[in-house]
């Protein structure tokens, strides 16, 4: 079982629609694979069909598990929370797709206990998941809330990898160098128990590269220079990828074989190499122009 958390200090990056879709991506290939939404928002649920709206719901929502085990009272287990939307992934002969569901009030409740409780208290959302279904999943990807907050960090965690993304905006970089500080100090703070990896950063919602400014060159370089490593692969800016939310069938299922699909498909290559590599062997994108340049340089000499 492998844990992955899709991450950002900023919201309204992309973060949900990322982490839905990689997910769905490696439930396609057959894997066994849950979802896991930390946000109070509960946007993954929506993304994937489930709405947690009435009262008698909110037995089935992860933030009230997650209350529980702080205070120490008998709870469900997550098995017995959980939506199984398999159904998804039927056509392209995949594997198991699972969901663990948010809901505001709940979530927003344990957002507020995590406040109070020591830190060694951090580790409790990984603890659970080892013990549940550490011989259920292949992996697992958490939807965390943006900021760095505590269940952001109960979210890093949790999971042995984190995976932070930007936007062709400059304050989206910034969000992303202190997630990876967030992400670095999370094994010191629980004392050594949780130990997750920075995976990078990749473009979400960039421009074509023949459309690109001034301002995406000046990002991308700062994200090689920031040490965020970023990915060859970056998503496009596609109208049906935020269309796909609102019909509870995320887009890499939808359009498979378009350029939206393929994008989701390169990046989820790009991250799982990444998971059984060095970060000194892995593949960056490059500045525009660096490849015709080398090879200038080549001729020259």
């Amino acid at each position: 079982m492998k844990v992955i958390a899709v991450a950002s200090q900023k919201g309204g990056v992309g973060k949900t629609s990322t982490c839905v879709n990689l997910g769905c991506r490696l439930a396609m290939d057959g894997l066994n694979v849950l979802i896991l939404d930390l946000e109070p928002q509960a946007q993954a649920g929506s993304a994937l069909g489930i709405n947690l709206t009435s009262e008698s719901d909110s037995v089935h929502s992860l933030g009230l598990a997650l209350s529980d085990a702080l205070g120490r009272v008998e709870r469900k287990a997550l098995r017995d929370i959980m939506f199984d939307r398999s159904e998804l992934v039927e056509e392209f002969g995949g594997g198991r797709l699972c969901l663990l569901a948010s809901e505001e009030a709940t979530m927003t409740m344990a957002q507020n206990a995590f406040v109070t409780v020591p830190f060694t208290m951090t580790p409790v959302l990984r603890r659970m998941l080892v013990k549940e279904f550490s011989e259920d999943f292949d992996y697992i990807l958490i939807d965390t809330p943006p900021a760095v907050s505590s269940l952001n960090a109960v979210g890093m965690a949790a999971a042995d990898f984190v995976l932070s993304l930007v936007n062709p905006e400059y304050p989206t970089v910034k969000g992303a160098m202190i997630l990876k500080e967030a992400v670095q100090a999370v094994e010191s703070l629980t004392r050594g128990e949780c130990t997750p990896r920075f995976l990078g950063a990749f473009m979400n919602r960039s421009n074509p590269e023949s459309s690109w400014t001034v301002e995406d060159v000046n990002i991308l370089g700062l994200m090689i220079n920031s040490g965020l490593y970023p990915y060859v692969t970056d998503v496009r800016r596609d109208r049906r990828i935020s269309r796909a939310y609102f019909d509870g069938k995320p887009a890499v299922l939808q359009h498979p074989n378009h350029s939206c699909g393929k994008q989701y498909t390169e990046l989820l290559q790009e991250i799982l190499d990444r998971t059984t590599t060095p970060e000194e062997q892995w593949p960056i994108a490059e500045m525009p122009g660096a490849e015709e340049e080398t090879e200038e340089e080549a001729e020259d000499a």
